[in-house]
C-alpha cells in the first residue's frame, strides 16, 4: 500500500472540541488559582489542550467545550480556551450534547425569519390546497394511496400506490412529499436545511432539517389529509412487470392508510388482528371492499417488488448485512431493552419501490442536465480490504470471489452453514466494512462510466424519495421539475452543485457517526446499572468472528453488539477453563488465521476458532475523560444456552419471501431468455442490497449508505 510523509500544513481545520479537567487531586499540585490547565479531550485522538482559566475547580466534574488557539512547534500541547460548559460528566443530556459537538452539529432553533416563510396550519386556520394548482394531476378519488413506515414515524415522506388499469396493464405510483412547493430557492428555510444537509437520527431523538410545520405537518404524507406530492408512475406489464412507460410530475393526493411496517406485514401474510387493534383501519374493519382492495394493493406491491429485485439480483446487486438496534424507552428516557432490528418482507417491498424511483429520477435528470445533475455513486471497493472476509470465509470452506459485485453476491448466496444462519450473516457484515462510502456528486465533474453505483448495481442512482429530511433530495426534486417543465432558472451549475455535494457528504458523515454514538451511549446505558455477576442480561451467547494477536472480536447478536474480547491480559497471563469456571494462569498464545490456541504451564490447550460460539458477560468500562464503552469478557468456551439470547425467529417471513423470490426468478429468466437476440432493452433494471434506517430510505451499506 502506498504511504507518504506530512510536508506542511496549507489549513488548520480547527473545531470545537469536548473535553474535561483533570481531578481534583492532579490540580492540587497547581494552587487553587492557576490559570493554566491541561484538559483532556473526549476523543482520543486529539492531545490535551492547555487553556487559561480560573474555573477549573468549579468545572471539575463538568464536560466543556474549548477550542484551539494555536500550537507552538516547541510545545507538545496546543493552546486554547474554554468556551462553555456543557453540564455534568455521565448525565444523559451532557453526553448527547458531547456527540453533537464532535461531530460538529449545531441545532439551533429555527429563527423567526425562518418561521415567519411557513405557512399555517390551525384549527381557527386550516391550510388547504390551492385551487390555482392546475398543472397538478388530483389522485385523491381515483387512486388507492397508502404509507408503510417504522411506528410513531411522524415525516412520512413517500406513499405507494398500485392499481390495474383500463388496457389491463398495471400502474405503480411512488409519491413523494413535494418539500420544494413550500421551501423556495435562496429563502431563509433553503439556507437553513442547505447548512444542516441532513435530519439528525439519534436514538431516543431527531433534530428536523426543516420546521415542523413542514415535517411532521404540512409535508408528510399523512393519512387522510390533502397533501402535495410529486410523483413517478410507471406503466407495467401485467405479467412481466417490464415497464412500458413512465411519468414524472406534480399531483394531489389523499393517502388512506398510515401502516406501520409490523401491520403490513401481518397484512401480508393474511393476519387480520390489525383490523381491531389499528386505528387506521378502523374504517376498513367493517367494509369488505375496502378491505379486498388494500389487501391486493399490498401483496400486488410485493410480487412486483420482488419481480424488480430478482432482476437486479441477477445484474449483481449486493445484500449486505448492517447491525441496526432499536432502543426500547421507558419513562424518563430508562432503557427498557436492546432490540435489533428483524427483517420483514414488506422492508424489501418498500425499498425496491424507493430505489426503482431514485434510479429513474437519476436517469431523467441527467438526460435533461448531463453537466449539472446530482447523482449518487458507490465506488468498487479495493480488493485487498476484501482479505479478511476471504480468510473467515475459506475457514468454513467457503470461496469468495471478489472480482465483481455480481461474483461476490453470488459467493456470498452460496456461503450458507445450514446449522448457523449466523455465519451468513457474519460475512455479510464483513463485507459491507469492506465497502467504499457512497457519495454524492456533480455529472461535471466525473465521466458517465464512473456513474456506477457498486452495491446497487445500477448505472444511475440519486436521492429523489426523502426531501424532508434530506437536503439531497430537494435539489433534485428542483432538477426533476426543471427537467419537465425545460427550464433551468435557480439550477446551480456544476462548480457550485459539486461544492454543495462535498457539504451535504461531509454532513451526511457526520449524522452516522452522531447516529452511531448515540446508540453506542444506550447501549452503556442500558448495562450501567446492572451487576453483571447476577443479572442474567448480562450474559449471553457470542459468536467470533475474527481472531486477533491478543484475543477475538466477537458479535453479539441479542443486543447486536460488537466487541474484543482478551485471551491475554495487561500482566501476560492466559485464560484458562474448567469445569468450575475460568482464571488467568500463566501460558501463551498461538494465532493462526482461522483460530487461536491458548496454552497453559501445564500444557492445557483451549483452541477459539472462526464462528464459534462462547458465553460472554457484558460490562460497562466507565472513563473520566471519555465515552463509557462496552467490554465483553469470555466466560466459557461453550455456547450460552438460553431463549433470551437470539431474537424472536422471522423464518417463516424470510422463508415465504425466498419461495415468491424462487418462482418469480423462474418466470424472468424464461422472459429474458426470450428477449436474448434483441438489439437493446429499452427498459432495463438492475440491482439492489437493503437495510433500512428511519424512514424508508433504502440503505445497501453501513460504512457509507446507499
Amino acid at each position: 500500500m502506498m504511504t507518504g510523509r506530512v510536508v506542511g500544513v496549507l489549513q488548520r481545520n480547527w473545531r470545537d472540541y469536548v473535553a474535561t479537567f483533570p481531578s481534583k487531586e492532579d490540580t492540587q499540585s497547581q494552587g487553587k488559582n492557576a490559570r493554566k490547565v491541561l484538559v483532556t479531550p473526549w476523543d482520543y485522538r486529539i492531545p490535551k489542550i492547555r487553556i487559561s482559566t480560573q474555573q477549573a475547580e468549579a468545572l471539575q466534574d463538568c464536560r466543556v467545550v474549548v477550542r484551539v488557539d494555536s500550537w507552538e512547534s516547541t510545545s507538545l500541547y496546543p493552546n486554547g480556551h474554554f468556551v462553555r460548559a456543557l453540564g455534568p460528566i455521565g448525565d444523559l443530556e451532557t453526553e448527547i450534547q458531547s456527540i453533537l459537538v464532535e461531530n460538529s452539529i449545531s441545532v439551533n432553533p429555527f429563527s423567526e425569519a425562518q418561521l415567519a416563510e411557513m405557512p399555517t396550519n390551525s384549527p381557527e386556520n386550516p391550510w388547504r390546497v390551492a385551487p390555482e394548482e392546475g398543472d397538478r394531476r388530483d389522485l385523491r378519488t381515483t387512486h388507492l394511496v397508502f404509507s408503510i413506515d417504522p411506528k410513531g414515524c411522524e415525516d412520512v415522506d413517500d406513499t405507494l400506490s398500485i392499481r390495474e388499469l383500463n388496457n389491463g396493464h398495471l400502474e405503480l405510483g411512488v409519491h413523494i412529499a413535494d418539500v420544494t412547493h413550500f421551501v423556495t430557492p435562496n429563502s431563509y428555510t433553503d439556507m437553513e436545511a442547505k447548512a444542516r444537509a441532513t435530519t439528525y437520527y439519534l436514538a431516543d431523538r431527531r433534530y428536523d432539517m426543516l420546521p415542523a410545520i413542514l415535517s411532521a405537518d404540512l409535508c408528510s404524507l399523512l393519512g387522510g389529509v390533502d397533501r402535495y406530492a410529486v410523483s413517478v408512475m410507471w406503466e407495467l406489464d401485467s405479467t412481466t412487470y417490464d415497464i412500458r412507460r413512465v411519468w414524472y410530475g406534480r399531483t394531489i393526493i389523499r393517502s388512506s392508510y398510515k401502516l406501520s411496517y409490523e401491520v403490513a406485514q401481518q397484512l401480508l401474510d393474511g393476519d387480520l388482528e390489525p383490523l381491531n387493534t389499528d386505528p387506521e383501519l378502523q374504517p376498513v374493519s367493517q367494509d369488505s371492499t375496502k378491505l379486498d382492495r388494500l389487501l391486493w394493493a399490498i401483496r400486488k406491491l410485493t410480487e412486483v417488488a420482488q419481480a424488480v429485485r430478482t432482476r437486479r439480483d441477477m445484474s449483481g446487486a449486493l445484500e449486505l448485512e448492517g447491525v441496526e438496534v432499536r432502543i426500547q424507552l421507558g419513562e424518563e428516557h430508562s432503557i427498557d431493552d436492546l432490540v435489533p432490528k428483524q427483517p420483514l418482507q414488506v422492508h424489501e417491498t418498500i425499498a425496491e419501490c424507493m430505489i426503482l424511483a431514485n434510479h429513474w429520477v437519476a436517469k431523467k435528470i441527467w438526460e435533461s442536465f448531463p453537466q449539472q445533475a446530482l447523482l449518487r455513486l458507490h465506488p468498487p471497493p479495493r480488493q485487498e480490504f476484501f482479505r479478511e472476509l476471504k480468510e473467515c470465509a475459506q475457514a468454513k470452506g467457503f470461496h469468495i470471489d471478489t472480482r465483481s459485485n455480481k461474483s461476490l453476491a453470488d459467493s456470498l448466496d452460496k456461503a450458507n452453514d445450514l446449522s448457523d444462519p449466523l455465519v451468513n450473516r457474519l460475512l455479510r457484515s464483513m463485507a459491507t466494512q469492506a465497502m467504499s462510502n457512497a457519495q454524492y456528486f456533480s455529472t461535471g465533474s466525473y465521466s458517465e462510466d464512473e456513474f456506477y453505483h457498486y452495491g446497487l448495481a445500477l448505472d444511475k442512482y440519486t436521492h429523489f424519495t426523502s426531501p424532508i429530511r434530506r437536503y439531497a433530495d430537494v435539489v433534485v426534486h428542483r432538477l426533476l421539475l426543471a427537467a419537465i417543465h425545460r427550464r433551468t432558472k435557480d439550477l446551480l451549475g456544476n462548480k457550485d452543485l459539486e461544492e454543495l455535494c462535498r457539504h451535504i457528504n461531509n454532513r451526511n458523515r457526520a449524522a452516522q457517526h452522531c447516529q452511531k454514538q448515540s446508540t453506542e451511549l444506550f447501549q452503556c446505558m442500558f448495562f450501567k446499572d446492572k451487576d453483571p455477576e447476577n443479572d442474567q442480561r448480562c450474559t449471553c451467547d457470542a459468536i467470533i468472528y475474527s481472531i486477533r494477536t491478543n484475543g477475538v472480536l466477537l458479535f453479539v447478536p441479542r443486543y447486536g453488539i460488537k466487541g474484543a474480547a482478551y485471551l491475554k491480559n495487561l500482566e501476560g497471563l492466559v485464560l484458562t477453563f474448567t469445569d468450575d469456571g475460568c482464571s488467568w494462569i500463566s501460558g501463551s498464545l498461538q494465532r493462526l488465521p482461522d483460530r487461536i490456541t491458548v496454552t497453559t504451564v501445564g500444557g492445557q490447550q483451549t483452541s477459539f476458532c472462526l464462528f464459534d460460539h462462547v458465553t460472554v458477560r457484558i460490562r460497562i468500562q466507565s472513563f473520566r475523560f471519555h465515552a463509557d464503552s462496552i467490554r465483553l469478557d469470555i466466560i466459557s468456551n461453550k455456547p450460552h444456552v438460553s431463549q433470551q439470547d437470539l431474537p424472536s425467529n422471522t423464518s417463516s417471513n424470510l422463508g415465504r419471501t425466498e419461495l415468491v423470490r424462487e418462482v418469480t426468478r423462474t418466470a424472468i429468466e424464461a422472459q429474458l431468455a426470450k428477449e436474448e437476440g434483441a438489439a437493446e432493452k429499452q427498459f432495463r433494471v438492475t440491482k439492489s442490497g437493503i437495510s433500512t434506517n428511519s424512514g424508508t430510505e433504502p440503505v445497501c451499506l453501513t460504512g457509507g449508505g446507499s
